[in-house]
């Protein structure tokens, strides 16, 4: 390990590691690559472009391809790429190949225990920010980038600022992580962030589960953050130590200084909030679910790479047992990855979701590209969990798009219109 000046960030300590040698904000770098990944709809032009200058990856245990965005393939075109993704696995024997509905990207890695902290991770997705939440550098990229770190195991980055962002409190019985970000989004705005190291720390994330850490780095590209990241806590020590096998000791744990360099320093106390609803067409147009109460709706989704864990299906559970969806709503529930489905299975999850009347979809990304299901025409509204709302993402172009947590979907599911939880569970 590198001799660190006493004044880093964890970002810069990781690309300084990455660079072997000590790194500054803004200055371009190129780093080694500890892991790259791509998915069913990126890895085709990345592939093609890979193919014009090497014959043979950099390293086959070092790249993952994941079939996520349409699996099953739902139109011939999608069919084709993901047989030339089928193909070129084949051909370079990679070892970290998932094509039979393992789940969406963001979940399926750490759950296969690739991902470590300190770790550079690069993705052709842009919520690969999500490996953040355990301490690692991940950020992503376009095709011909991906394709030159598939041939060669490097990249290069400008070093970006970094913001320190801190939340302290606790949240109440209807909020979750999701409504943390969600006020964070609302307040430092779409582009606020843009090419910063989003680094998340306070109380409350130092004893935030893996799941909540999850959902915060992964918006923060939401805000225009090159990455988002957080000091590993035990609870993150523990689920990698599971997956991985290794001894908290092995793992290279890096830390941000106490007298680090910000550029901005923001601070917040959750302890008072209410559900945040992300209102048409920006994420950062975020209100209070008390200014947005009794909006109808026409579809409800629970799901993604933001909020399709098994802890945002035990809030949809809580919510809608005993209960049937409104008549005039379709309920969507797709599983991020089909551990977690077959963990609900086991905790009678989805025994309830389709009691309830909701619809139970394979683990995938599904709705949230509105093109592979649950399509929204002309005039339709629909509250998510998923991590972005402009216009005629999930459909029309005239439809328009809620953002919420798990809990809040699920209540208003029953409803018919956007609804507190507090109030279903008084009734």
């Amino acid at each position: 390990m590198i001799a660190f000046c006493d004044t880093m960030t964890i970002t810069e300590k990781i690309l300084s590691e990455a660079n072997k040698k000590v790194v500054k904000p803004g200055e371009i770098i190129e780093v080694d690559v500890d892991f790259v990944m791509s998915h069913d709809g990126t890895s085709p032009p990345a592939i093609r472009s890979f193919e014009k200058i090497a014959d043979k990856v950099w390293d086959r245990e070092k790249i993952a391809i994941i079939f996520d965005h349409n699996i099953p393939a739902n139109t011939i075109g999608s069919a084709e790429f993901q047989k030339v993704a089928r193909n070129f696995s084949k051909k370079q024997k990679l070892s970290h190949f998932y094509s039979h509905g393992e789940g969406i990207c963001h979940q399926v890695l750490p759950e296969k225990g690739l991902v470590e902290p300190g770790m550079v991770i690069v993705g052709a997705d842009s919520h690969t920010c999500t490996y953040g939440a355990f301490g690692a550098f991940s950020t992503g990229m376009g095709a011909t980038d991906i394709a030159m770190i598939y041939a060669t195991g490097k990249t290069w980055f400008m070093v970006p600022e970094s913001f320190k962002i801190e939340i302290n409190g606790k949240l109440s019985n209807d909020t979750s992580s999701k409504d943390i970000i969600l006020n964070i989004i609302g307040k430092i705005g779409s582009e606020g962030a843009t090419y910063k190291s989003c680094e998340f720390c306070g109380k409350t994330v130092e004893e935030m589960d893996v799941s909540g850490r999850m959902t915060i780095t992964n918006m923060a590209i939401e805000m225009g953050g090159k990455n988002g990241i957080m000091e590993p806590n035990q609870n993150t020590l523990k689920f990698l130590s599971e997956r991985t096998g290794k001894n908290p000791s092995e793992f290279k744990i890096f830390k941000s200084d106490h007298d680090s360099q910000y550029e901005k320093e923001f601070y917040f106390d959750i302890s008072e909030l209410e559900p945040q609803i992300s209102c048409p067409n920006d994420v950062d147009n975020v209100k209070p679910i008390s200014k947005v109460t009794g909006t109808h709706i026409d579809q409800g989704f629970i799901g993604s790479c933001t909020n399709g864990r098994l802890e945002d299906l035990k809030d949809a559970y809580e919510i809608l047992k005993g209960n049937e969806i409104h008549s005039d709503v379709r309920l969507i529930i797709a599983p991020a990855s089909a551990e977690i489905y077959k963990k609900a299975i086991d905790l009678g999850y989805i025994n309830q979701f389709i009691e309830s009347g909701a619809i139970v979809c394979n683990p995938g990304c599904g709705p949230c590209l509105g093109g592979h299901m649950g399509v929204l025409t002309k005039g339709e509204t629909s509250i998510s969990t998923t991590n972005r709302n402009f216009k005629g993402r999930m459909g029309d172009s005239e439809s328009e798009v809620y953002l919420s947590n798990a809990k809040v979907v699920a209540a208003s599911a029953l409803k018919g219109y956007i609804e507190s939880p507090s109030d279903i569970r008084l009734e």
